[in-house]
């Protein structure tokens, strides 16, 4: 379960004139379901909150209260893969087993993932979705209790956008929770919730056909 209390983030001008931009404002959510989706526009606030659920941003206010295992994909695969081989970037991933062990839990993860194949490909042969599949499955190395995907689907085509929505249901079923922000609708109407952000605030928090309903005619008004 993940609670946001009272959560404002702020920042600094790039310029001393320039004024403090707040990024969230006064963020209240508790998110308990199986898999999230976090709609809005570009600048909204979405992967602001997402990178707070694991750290990687710090609230200038309030708490965010999360799992300690949380694992963290980004929109481009490619700066996540740092290894020649899919195989050598698992095992990085689990570089607190002996050395002697990481080989075998590496094509292990890959195995449970279906990905067995990619194993001793090079990531820069890779499709696009091959990436982001291996991305996901560097971070599921690790065992994490939630897994946050900001825009995992951008940058692919509609059948590699196919293959992440059937990973990402296939890891929800094995009970990891699934934080999504998304441009997507398709998938985030798969999803057990939508929290829609704009403007660094909660406009709209409910089921996928009545918080899409809601994007779409603030998207229109806007």
């Amino acid at each position: 379960m993940i609670k946001f209390y009272s959560v404002s983030v702020r920042v600094a001008g790039v310029l001393p004139a320039t004024p403090a931009r707040d990024l969230l404002t006064n963020i209240n959510v508790t998110i308990s379901e199986k898999i999230v989706a976090l709609i809005g526009a570009n600048g909204s606030g979405k992967s602001t909150l997402l990178q707070l659920i694991n750290g990687l941003t710090k609230p200038t206010s309030g708490t965010v209260s999360a799992p300690d295992r949380v694992g963290f994909v980004f929109t481009d695969p490619s700066v996540q893969l740092l290894m020649p081989t899919v195989i050598e970037d698992i095992m990085l991933s689990l570089r607190q087993l002996p050395r002697s062990e990481r080989r075998a839990a590496a094509l292990q993860v890959l195995q449970s993932l279906g990905l067995e194949d990619l194993a001793t490909r090079s990531v820069y042969e890779l499709s696009a979705g091959q990436q982001q599949l291996v991305a996901i499955a560097t971070v599921m190395a690790t065992d994490p209790e939630v897994l946050v995907l900001d825009e995992p689907t951008t940058l692919l085509d509609l059948r590699n956008t196919e293959l992440v929505r059937r990973m990402v249901k296939q890891l929800a079923e094995r009970g990891v929770q699934i934080i999504i922000a998304t441009h997507d609708l398709e998938l985030a109407a798969t999803t057990d919730r939508i929290l829609l952000i704009a403007d660094g605030k909660i406009a709209a928090d409910g089921n996928p056909e009545t918080v899409i309903s809601s994007y779409r005619k603030l998207s229109q008004s806007g």
